[in-house]
């Protein structure tokens, strides 16, 4: 695989790095070597972690051959082919996310719309419009990064970030969306909120969405929202 460097990442980690921007053909990449490995299920291979140009590769020092852990790994890289690192990713999985937009729901859609110089209904219709990309989950349990947002609708941080973001809220920070999973601190600009619960430690699997997967924003009303199970 070309354009790569591993590095040490631990003592039983090691990063694969692609580069240093967010960019879908690069994530594309990290997607296609966790894929591989994942296929290919070497005995020392423990956990894989993707971020948006770089992948974790967490590895059983013991089961390793030879006892070299970048070396397996490098083989591994060298043995991938070129449809490999490019594929046509095979129908990943798509969630619909039902959003309600604005008032209670996203504090800043009304700021937002008039930052961008757009009406609001037409900066939520262009929000729901692309399919996105879950490039990487981080931040806090559960939290997907999402590629695909309208470069137009890229918004800069709150200067001074809430002490509290009600769980499930749809944001933008910088030229990224994402979902708040849970309560907490947060600096991105709140256009709306989902009824659904994006990681519990309960389900088998705890995040609803993972790395890979596909998204889409669907606007649903207060009404809807709280038939789904959402607390205003």
């Amino acid at each position: 695989m070309s354009h790569t460097s591993i590095e040490p990442l631990g003592d039983d980690a090691l990063l694969v790095r692609f580069g240093d921007t967010i960019d879908a053909a690069t994530n594309q990449r990290v997607h296609a070597l966790a894929d591989h490995l994942r296929r290919h299920a070497p005995a020392w291979l423990c956990d894989l972690v993707p971020a948006y140009a770089s992948l974790g590769v967490f590895f059983d020092a013991e089961r390793v051959p030879g006892g070299d852990a970048r070396q397996a790994l490098a083989r591994m890289l060298a043995g991938m082919t070129e449809q490999e690192e490019s594929p046509a990713l095979a129908a990943p999985a798509l969630h619909e996310i039902p959003v309600c937009y604005g008032g209670d729901f996203g504090q800043d859609l009304a700021a937002a719309a008039r930052e961008l110089g757009l009406a609001e209904a037409e900066l939520i219709a262009r929000h729901c419009a692309p399919v996105y990309s879950v490039a990487m989950i981080g931040f806090a349990p559960g939290f997907p990064y999402l590629l695909g947002l309208d470069p137009a609708l890229a918004l800069p941080r709150l200067a001074t970030p809430r002490a509290k973001v009600p769980a499930g809220s749809v944001a933008i920070g910088g030229a990224q969306t994402g979902i708040y999973p849970r309560a907490s601190p947060g600096g991105w600009r709140l256009l709306g909120r989902t009824p659904l619960r994006l990681f519990d430690a309960r389900r088998a699997a705890p995040s609803l969405v993972q790395p890979g997967d596909r998204v889409r924003f669907v606007p649903i009303d207060a009404q809807a929202f709280s038939a789904l199970g959402g607390a205003a």
